[in-house]
């Protein structure tokens, strides 16, 4: 079963003085229940697409896999919304499964739980990356050029990952963290390093999103959008670069400054 990311239906629009049916686009909200070694851990309410790379992600930025050869096998039941999950170790000797766990779209105070495991997970970046300003324009804009079902529904967070150059990935979610374990998620199944990789994102640093950039290893991260002061605190603390306001021809840094060097004269 192949789940559209987004709808097209009839509406009724209020303008210019007037009611009038019209069309339009709307993104899909899609709960996924994760199943471990037969348990149920959490339900993640996700776009439907790239559904392996989201639980790569998700279970390794969440210490459930330390390296992709503890993952077994997965299995997705796009149909009835679950996906199993075995791993090659009792998942009880690093992790509790025993309170359901939800994972909101909003990414709001559902995700508690994670802060118990963050300072376990969350990686000092060793990363040795340098940018010219030009490069970090160019990402941004590539960003939004690729990001079509945004432009058309307004409804989804979109995210990529870089080193800058050659390689560049995208993906999109409602959730936001969601878009960002899908390129960890990539990675991992391809045996991809992320120490000195660059994330690219639509929306506000928060500090959840810095930790969460921080989990995935990377040493810079740039967004469109303003940082939060615990994001800006907590990049400083662990040596990641955070850009902000990246518009047009301008943009701000707020930590590690020295990733991003002087334009050759």
């Amino acid at each position: 079963m192949n789940q559209d990311i987004h709808y097209n239906q009839k509406i009724i629009r209020y303008e210019h003085g007037q009611l009038h049916e019209t069309y339009d686009d709307y993104v899909t909200e899609f709960p996924l229940t994760i199943m471990i070694n037969g348990e149920e851990f959490a339900t993640v309410i996700c776009s439907p697409t790239h559904l392996n790379e989201l639980i790569l992600g998700f279970l390794a930025s969440e210490g459930v896999i330390l390296k992709r050869q503890e993952l077994k096998q997965i299995d997705i039941d796009e149909s009835k919304g679950f996906v199993h999950v075995e791993l090659t170790y009792n998942v009880h000797d690093r992790i509790q499964l025993s309170n359901k766990r939800l994972v909101a779209s909003c990414c709001g105070k559902s995700r508690e739980f994670y802060f118990q495991n963050d300072a376990a997970i969350a990686k000092t970046s060793m990363s040795k990356i340098q940018l010219h300003p030009e490069q970090v324009l160019t990402m941004m804009h590539r960003l939004q050029d690729e990001s079509e079902t945004f432009q058309a529904t307004g409804g989804l967070h979109n995210a990529a990952i870089s080193d800058g150059d050659a390689f560049y990935i995208h993906r999109q979610d409602i959730g936001r963290h969601n878009a960002l374990d899908k390129l960890y998620g990539y990675c991992i199944e391809n045996e991809i390093s992320v120490r000195d990789k660059i994330l690219i994102f639509s929306g506000r640093i928060s500090s959840e999103i810095l930790i969460k950039a921080a989990k995935i290893g990377v040493g810079m991260i740039i967004s469109k959008s303003a940082p939060t002061t615990l994001a800006i605190q907590l990049a400083n603390d662990l040596n990641i670069t955070a850009i902000g306001f990246v518009r047009n021809q301008h943009f701000n840094i707020y930590s590690h400054a020295h990733r991003i060097t002087h334009p050759k004269s």
